[in-house]
């Protein structure tokens, strides 16, 4: 399967995040978001390989972040980018209430995305009909 066939859709969507490491915690910001995984980027670089649990927070308006949802992961990729380093996240299997809680939270996106495009399609003349 080629990157252009990807098994999950990607969700283009910046939320907050930390991966937990044993003994450190690294922050920093999701590109994009899957049920497989995520990119982000970081301030530090981290081994490929390196087994992670992930909390991924939504970002709202006004710098509000939902409570946390933790995922079991591994590093897929990671390399250098400007000042800092972006990474791929696969997510390893998860227990039925991670998954149904990543599920809530991938349709939030998806609506999220859907809510955009119909604004993008409205006119302005609809608008103040």
């Amino acid at each position: 399967m080629t990157r252009l066939e990807r098994e999950d859709p990607r969700y283009a969507h910046e939320a907050a995040i930390t991966l937990n490491t044993p003994g450190h915690a690294i922050s920093g910001r999701t590109s994009n978001v899957s049920r497989g995984g995520l990119s982000a980027t970081l301030s530090e670089a981290i081994a490929v390989g390196t087994a992670i649990e992930v909390d991924i927070q939504l970002v709202f308006e006004d710098d509000l972040q939902s409570e946390p949802l933790r995922i079991p992961a591994r590093i897929v990729w990671c390399t250098s980018l400007d000042e800092g380093h972006q990474v791929g996240v696969r997510f390893l299997p998860l227990d039925s209430e991670q998954a149904e809680y990543l599920t809530m939270f991938l349709r939030y996106l998806d609506d999220d995305r859907s809510a955009s495009a119909q604004k993008a399609r409205t006119s302005v003349d609809d608008r103040f009909d």
